[in-house]
């Protein structure tokens, strides 16, 4: 394709409408139709990334591959698109004024009055372009963060004017909005929906697509009453309709032709039928599923429903392609303790314990590895649930009482867990972890390796704390085998009981490279083993 293309997201109404779901599914289908395709998401707020973020505050911190800490809508891209995602595809308005603030104290603007328009927006106009360019993408999908009328996000949409203006049919605008049912008039509403479309045509952007996130489909006169007054033809208004898994929502959209619609908009008519049927297969294989599997996330988070969303999402997927429903039970670790552990994880098929920062909830964490350890449960830890299977074994098999990690209890007599080297001398807590894509190399004779079958492995982390190594000899002398090692800094990546059905806990965050199509082999392993143990 001679020039990239440019689509726009934007939503309107109210926010959690799906913006990233629609994005991705979109997405999805131009690829399936052999178009290489990226998505970015642009985010109103002035932090400089998510990284230091509560989750309550933002859900779920998602790594890309270069380590830059991003918002959760990249892991739906990921999981989508099965393509790596970095820096460039997760873009704040922090980041945007910290970048035009050090050209201002550098002197680049050669003593002019800097000012949102243009320098802002023409810097955001840059992240836009640069992504297409650098990568010679075919297309670039945007989502722009928050709603339509929102403060924050005005010089995001005065960049979509700007590009629509200059680039004519290479850029295009979908806006995404909310159909309300009034269920004692029993009827829709679509009154929001216009007003939301107003309010982008006084900001000077007149959206080329509209699709109505609705619980239920709309007939077709409330379609063409929405196409005559926010001035779009009738086929270019698509309905997201409320289905049971977002998986469904590109097939949705194709049946609708948005992908047809969108390329007619941009001036393309001879391309390639887009082929799904990899991802029919999949949808068909979770249909047929009939059996359960029961697996319990142990986690300081799980009243919040986007803190796990990679690692939710993984489950499913790899319970999928083991043929079985899965059946997630969300166990508050700060309500676990001796007294209660039988009740709330016995019958459980497999315990997955959730990575996190902070000493809240942490015996809980033990005392739930403790139980699946003693009884034989599949238990799998990831990041800081690796961290607490060793503090646990250290304490009840080592016989080290008081056994911790430093991040919990600095002054531990046995520090099992403690800092790495290279952050003690670190202050600006932001985007300074260990973070992105490490190599690591696994044994042979471990379950590790069994899952993934190859040696060398590059998996994403996001942690402070290691093993200390200089415990490993009296780990593996006891049943802790370290199975995986990072080949420059010899940093324990993973560790099993080979003596358990299945007990491994990894450093890294496998949950933050498992896609719809290939789901993460440590997932599949881990739902196998849940499964073989019923």
């Amino acid at each position: 394709m001679a020039n990239t293309k440019y689509i726009f997201v934007t939503g309107g109404v109210i926010s959690s409408l799906g913006k990233g779901i629609v994005s991705a599914s979109l997405g999805k289908l131009l690829q399936a139709r052999g178009y290489r395709v990226t998505i970015q998401k642009f985010d109103p707020y002035i932090n400089i990334d998510p990284g230091t973020l509560n989750p309550y505050e933002h859900g779920e911190c998602f790594v890309a591959i270069d380590g830059h800490e991003a918002d959760l809508d990249l892991g739906h891209y990921e999981r989508f698109l099965n393509v790596p995602t970095t820096r460039a595809n997760n873009v704040t308005t922090g980041r945007i004024y910290q970048t035009v603030i050090e050209k201002e104290r550098r002197g680049d603007f050669l003593g002019k009055t800097v000012q949102v328009v243009p320098h802002i927006t023409d810097e955001i106009k840059r992240n836009v372009k640069l992504l297409g360019s650098k990568n010679k993408y075919d297309f670039v999908i945007t989502e722009i963060g928050g709603t339509v009328g929102d403060i924050e996000s005005l010089p995001f949409i005065e960049c979509v004017r700007q590009l629509k203006w200059e680039m004519g049919k290479d850029c295009i605008c979908v806006h995404l909005t909310y159909v309300p049912y009034i269920a004692a008039a029993k009827e829709y509403k679509t009154k929001p929906t216009q007003h939301s479309v107003k309010q982008l045509l006084e900001l000077g952007v007149q959206p080329d697509l509209l699709v109505l996130r609705t619980e239920r489909e709309l007939n077709d006169n409330l379609l063409h009453k929405v196409a005559l007054h926010c001035n779009v033809s009738k086929d270019s208004v698509i309905q997201s309709i409320d289905v049971p898994t977002i998986y469904e929502v590109p097939l949705v959209l194709q049946r609708q032709g948005m992908d047809t619609i969108v390329l007619h908009k941009m001036g393309i008519e001879t391309v390639p039928a887009a082929d799904m049927q990899p991802w029919k297969d999949f949808l068909e294989r979770q249909s047929k599923a009939t059996e359960t599997v029961k697996i319990g996330l142990v986690g300081k988070y799980v009243e919040l429903q986007d803190a796990y969303k990679s690692i939710d999402e993984s489950l499913f997927v790899a319970s999928v392609y083991n043929d079985r429903k899965l059946d997630l039970h969300l166990i508050h670790s700060e309500k676990v303790n001796e007294s209660n552990v039988r009740e709330l994880l016995a019958g459980m098929d497999g315990i997955l314990v959730a990575p996190g920062f902070g000493q809240r909830g942490i015996e809980g964490k033990f005392i739930a590895i403790r139980y699946a350890r003693e009884n034989d449960i599949p238990c799998f830890g990831v990041c800081l649930g690796m961290q607490c299977m060793v503090v646990e074994f250290a304490r009840n098999v080592l016989g080290l009482a008081g056994a911790n990690s430093t991040e919990m209890e600095p002054k531990t007599p046995y520090r099992v867990i403690d800092l790495m080297e290279e952050q003690k001398n670190i202050t600006n807590l932001g985007g300074s972890m260990r973070l992105g894509a490490y190599e690591c190399i696994l044994k042979k004779d471990s379950k590790v390796f069994g899952a993934y079958n190859r040696k060398v492995i590059q998996e994403r982390h996001r942690h402070r704390y290691e093993f200390n190594n200089e415990y490993k000899t009296a780990f593996e002398a006891a049943g802790m085998n370290c199975v995986g090692e990072n080949p420059e800094t010899g940093l324990v990546e993973a560790v099993e009981i080979p003596a358990l059905k299945w007990f491994v806990g990894v450093q890294y965050h496998p949950e933050y490279n498992s896609t719809v199509l290939n789901p993460n082999p440590l997932f599949v392993s881990f739902i196998k083993a849940a499964i073989s143990g019923k």
